[in-house]
C-alpha cells in the first residue's frame, strides 16, 4: 500500500464519531493557546499602564525665587494628573509607604518637602540639586518596577530640563542687563572722552597763556632790574646833590657877608656845578618816565596768567566729574600765579604810592632852577640875597629829591623781588602746563580704548529677547536630544515577541499529534511494508495537520489580534516549512526512542526556548545556551521570522530554510532507519522497561 493512503487511513480514523473528531479539532487548535493566547495576555502592555495603581505624594512647600513664588512640586503633580502613565492616586506619605508594602500600589513617587527650595537655590551661593524620591516593590510585580523606574526617570528629566531652563533664564537676563549697563558705561566713556579732549584744548591754551605770560614776566622782571638800577642811581645822584646843595647852602650861609668877593672870583665855577646838576635832573626825570608803563604792564599781564590758571581750574576740577589726577598741581599753579599778580599789583601800588608826578616835578625844578643858576652865576655877586635865597631853595629841593629816590629804591627793590619770584613761579607754571598737556594727551588716548573696549565689550555681551532666550535655555537645558530611528519598528510589543511563541507553538503542536497518532503505522510495520513508506505514513497525517495549524494560527494572530507582516505571503510559506521539519524531528524522537522519546521531544523543546534568543539577545545568555544555540533548529526559526514579519534582510530566511530543510530530510531518514529495525521484532519490543 503506497504512504499516502496510509496516511489518509490514518486520518480516517478521526472521521468515525464525534470524539475523534473532537480531537482531531483539538490538535488544530491547541497550539493557539501557546501563540495566540499568550501573545494576546501581553500584546501591548504600554497602552495600559494607565490602570496600573500608583502613588503621588507631594509635600513640597515651596519656595520665594527672586520676589515670586516657586511652587515646583504642585507643577510636577498637575503634569503627572494630566498624563496618561499611571494611574496616580494622590495621597500622603505614610498611606503611600503602606501601600507599596502591601501591593495596593505598584510604586510611590514623592516630591520632598524642600524641593522647590532646592530647584530655587541654583541662583544662590549654595546651589542643592532637587531629589525626587521613588520607590518600588519588586515582590508585587518585578517588570512593573523596571518600567516604573524608567517612567520616573523621563520624569525627574523633564523636572531637572524645567528648572534648567529657568536658571539659565536668568542668566540670558542678566547677560541682557550686563549689555544694558555696559553699553551705558561706553556712552559714559564716550562722553568723558569729549571732556577730556575739551580739557586738552584747555591745557593747550593754558600752556599758551603762561608761556606768553612767562615771556611778560620775564621782561617785568628785567624792566624792574632796570629800573632798580635806575633808581639805585637817582639815589645816589640825588643824594650826591643834596650833600652838594648842602654844602653850597652852608658855606653861602656861613660866608654869605664875606661871599661876594667870593662870588666874584667864583662865579664860573658856580655855573658850572649848576648846569651839572640841571644834567643830573634831566637824566633821573627820564629814567622816571618809564617806570608806571613797566609797572602796569606787569600787573596786567600778571593778573591775566592767573584767571586763565583759575578758570581752567574751575573747568577742569569743580565740575561733576574729575578727569585726570592733575587738579591738585593745577590748584597750586593758579595760586603761584595768583600771588605773582597780587606781587605785580602791589609794585603798581608803590609806584603809584610816591607819586612819581611830584618827583618828576621836583627834578624839573630843580633843573630849572639849577639852569637859571648857571645862567645867573656871573651875577652872583651882584645879587647876593638873591643868590642866598636860590642856594637855599635849591638845596631844600635837592634833599626831597633824595628822600623821594630813597623811597623810589626801596619800594623798585621789593617790586624787582617780586618780579623775580613771579617770573620763576611762571617758569615752573609753564613746565607744569606742558607735562599737564602730555597728561591730558595720554588720558585722551586711554580714554578713546576706554570707550573704544567698552563698546567692543558690549557686543560680545549677548541682549537677547524673549523668544531668543527661550530658544536658548531650551537647548542649554536639554543639549542632547535622542534622536532613535528603527529600521524595521514593531509596532507593539506582540509583534516584537510573535517569533518567539509561534514556533513554540508549531513544536507543542507536533508534540501533541503525535500523541494520539503513532509515528509509524503498526500494520505496515507486520506487512513489511517498506521503511521509507512507512516513515512518510507516519509522518504526513501530522504534517498535514501542522499546516492546519500554521494556518489557523496565522490567521488568528492577523485577524484577531492585529498582527501586521512585512511579508505576509513569505511568512506562511516559512511556517509550512516550519510545520514539516517540527513534525518530522518530533516523529523521529517518537519513534526511535518509544515512550521516553515524548520526555526527550519535552526537554529539546525547553532547549530551544531558553536557546534560542527569542527574549534577550542570545549574547546575555550564559555560555552553555550560546554553544548549543546554532545546533538547534528554532534559533533559525526565530531569526527567520523577525525578518519576515518587521523585514529586513532575506538571507537570514533562506538560511533558516536550508537548516529546516537538512533537519527534515536527516529527521526523515533516520525515522526510517527506525522503521527498519522495528520490523524486527525483540525481547524489549515484546516487554517494554516503560510505556506511556
Amino acid at each position: 500500500m503506497r504512504s499516502p493512503r496510509l496516511a489518509a487511513l490514518e486520518l480516517k480514523r478521526f472521521g468515525r464519531g464525534r470524539l475523534p473528531a473532537a480531537a482531531m479539532a483539538a490538535m488544530v487548535l491547541l497550539p493557539l493557546l501557546y501563540g495566540a493566547l499568550y501573545l494576546w495576555s501581553f500584546w501591548d502592555p504600554y497602552e495600559r499602564l494607565d490602570r496600573v495603581p500608583v502613588a503621588l505624594v507631594n509635600e513640597d512647600r515651596g519656595a520665594e525665587s527672586e520676589g515670586r513664588r516657586l511652587a515646583a512640586g504642585d507643577s510636577i503633580v498637575k503634569g503627572l494628573r494630566d498624563s496618561d502613565t499611571f494611574e496616580w492616586h494622590e495621597t500622603g506619605s505614610a498611606d503611600a509607604r503602606e501601600g507599596v508594602e502591601d501591593g495596593r500600589y505598584y510604586a510611590s513617587l514623592t516630591v520632598p518637602a524642600d524641593f522647590s527650595e532646592r530647584v530655587a537655590s541654583s541662583s544662590g551661593d549654595s546651589p542643592q540639586a532637587g531629589a525626587l524620591k521613588v520607590r518600588t516593590n519588586d515582590a508585587s510585580n518585578y517588570v512593573v518596577g523596571q518600567i516604573s523606574r524608567t517612567v520616573f526617570s523621563e520624569i525627574r528629566a523633564a523636572a531637572s530640563s524645567k528648572a534648567s531652563r529657568g536658571f539659565y533664564d536668568r542668566i540670558f537676563v542678566s547677560f541682557a542687563t550686563l549689555h544694558g549697563r555696559t553699553a551705558k558705561a561706553a556712552r559714559g566713556a564716550d562722553d568723558l572722552g569729549s571732556g577730556i579732549g575739551r580739557a586738552q584744548k584747555g591745557a593747550g591754551r593754558l600752556a599758551g597763556g603762561l608761556r606768553d605770560a612767562e615771556h611778560g614776566s620775564g621782561r617785568l622782571k628785567s624792566g624792574t632790574s632796570r629800573l632798580h638800577t635806575g633808581a639805585g642811581t637817582l639815589k645816589k645822584g640825588s643824594q650826591r646833590v643834596a650833600d652838594g646843595t648842602q654844602k653850597l647852602a652852608d658855606k653861602v650861609d656861613g660866608v654869605a657877608g664875606t661871599v661876594r668877593p667870593f662870588l666874584d672870583e667864583h662865579g664860573d665855577e658856580i655855573g658850572t656845578a649848576a648846569r651839572g646838576v640841571a644834567r643830573t635832573s634831566k637824566t633821573l626825570k627820564d629814567n622816571l618816565d618809564e617806570l608806571p608803563a613797566a609797572a602796569r604792564t606787569a600787573r596786567t599781564d600778571s593778573r591775566e596768567a592767573a584767571d586763565t590758571l583759575a578758570g581752567l581750574y574751575r573747568v577742569r576740577c569743580e565740575g561733576p566729574v574729575e578727569l585726570d589726577s592733575s587738579c591738585p598741581r593745577l590748584k597750586k599753579a593758579a595760586d603761584a600765579a595768583d600771588t605773582a599778580a597780587d606781587v605785580a599789583k602791589d609794585v603798581d601800588a608803590i609806584v603809584k604810592q610816591q607819586d612819581l608826578a611830584r618827583v618828576g616835578e621836583g627834578l624839573d625844578d630843580l633843573r630849572t632852577q639849577a639852569n637859571a643858576l648857571a645862567k645867573r652865576a656871573p651875577r652872583l655877586g651882584e645879587d647876593l640875597e638873591a643868590a642866598v635865597a636860590q642856594i637855599n631853595k635849591l638845596n631844600k629841593g635837592a634833599h626831597q629829591v633824595s628822600r623821594g629816590a630813597g623811597r623810589l629804591d626801596t619800594g623798585l627793590a621789593s617790586a624787582e623781588t617780586g618780579a623775580a619770584r613771579l617770573d620763576t613761579g611762571l617758569g615752573k607754571l609753564t613746565k607744569g602746563a606742558s607735562t599737564l598737556t602730555g597728561g591730558m594727551v595720554r588720558l585722551a588716548d586711554g580714554s578713546t580704548r576706554l570707550a573704544g573696549g567698552l563698546h567692543d565689550g558690549a557686543k560680545k555681551i549677548p541682549d537677547y529677547d524673549e523668544q531668543q532666550r527661550d530658544d536658548r535655555t531650551g537647548v542649554l537645558a536639554d543639549p542632547v536630544h535622542l534622536t532613535s530611528g528603527k529600521a524595521h519598528a514593531a509596532p507593539d510589543y506582540g509583534t516584537g515577541f510573535a517569533p518567539y511563541f509561534i514556533p513554540l507553538a508549531l513544536w507543542v503542536g507536533a508534540m501533541i499529534a503525535y500523541m494520539l497518532l503513532p509515528p509509524l503505522n503498526r500494520r505496515a510495520l507486520a506487512a513489511g511494508t517498506p521503511a521509507w513508506r512507512i516513515t512518510l505514513a507516519g509522518w504526513l497525517p501530522v504534517a498535514a495537520i501542522g499546516v492546519l495549524q500554521a494556518v489557523a494560527l496565522l490567521s488568528v494572530l492577523h485577524w484577531g489580534l492585529g498582527l501586521r507582516m512585512a511579508r505576509a505571503a513569505g511568512t506562511v510559506g516559512f511556517l509550512l516549512v516550519v510545520a514539516l521539519s517540527f513534525t518530522a524531528i518530533v516523529q523521529f524522537l517518537n519513534a526511535r526512542f518509544g515512550p521516553a522519546g515524548r520526555i526527550l521531544v519535552l526537554a529539546m523543546l525547553m532547549l530551544q526556548l531558553t536557546s534560542a534568543g527569542g527574549t534577550y539577545p542570545i549574547q546575555t545568555s550564559p555560555d552553555f545556551f550560546n554553544a548549543v544555540h546554532s545546533f538547534l533548529p528554532m534559533s533559525y526559526v526565530v531569526e527567520g521570522l523577525r525578518h519576515l514579519i518587521t523585514g529586513g534582510e532575506l538571507w537570514p530566511v533562506w538560511r533558516a530554510c536550508l537548516v529546516l530543510l537538512a533537519f527534515t530530510a536527516g529527521a526523515l531518514a533516520l525515522t526510517a532507519v527506525t522503521a527498519r529495525r522495528r520490523q524486527v521484532w525483540t525481547v524489549d519490543r515484546l516487554h517494554p522497561e516503560i510505556a506511556l
